[in-house]
């Protein structure tokens, strides 16, 4: 599908209708943070549990989101392994910092975890944006966390 992405419906109602086009309500999953996939590594895991602590107050987290989250929180995991072998390896380095390598032939390369880096920093900030967790994501979104949200029957009984 050409073009730009489709904003969620919630978003759509948030920001306004400057198009007049009518806008499609679709479902509204819970907000409740779902379990951690048993998968996880530890940097991932522990990314996950900080993630959804934010994300879960803002209503931005639902179980249907999880296989997404856990991308996210796998990419950061890989990010994070490869950036401390890095730094282990630039510590014995200190000319080229562990960015480039030899190989048997004698040829200088660049370092593999320098791709698995980026790959994963990549990927980690598509996910990010994905919940909002980018400056320019936020910009665009404005999250109600959940105990301030007003039940409409509420308001109408008063």
């Amino acid at each position: 599908m050409k073009g730009r992405k489709p904003k969620p419906t919630h978003l759509k109602l948030v920001t306004g209708n400057p198009g007049r086009r009518r806008v499609k309500i679709g479902p509204e999953p819970t907000a409740v943070a779902p379990l951690p996939p048993p998968e996880l590594a530890d940097d991932a895991l522990t990314e996950w549990h900080r993630v959804a602590a934010e994300l879960e107050p803002l209503g931005l987290l639902t179980r249907v989101d999880r296989a997404a989250l856990a991308a996210y929180c796998q990419a950061y995991g890989r990010w994070a392994v490869a950036e401390r072998a890095l730094t282990k390896m630039a510590a014995a380095d200190p000319v080229t910092g562990g960015l480039l390598i030899k190989t048997t032939n004698g040829n200088v390369i660049q370092n593999p975890l320098v791709g698995i880096s980026n790959k994963a920093a990549a990927a980690m900030v598509r996910y990010a944006a994905e919940f909002g967790m980018t400056p320019s994501a936020r910009s665009r979104i404005e999250a109600v966390p959940l105990a301030k949200k007003v039940d409409p029957a509420e308001e109408f009984l008063g």
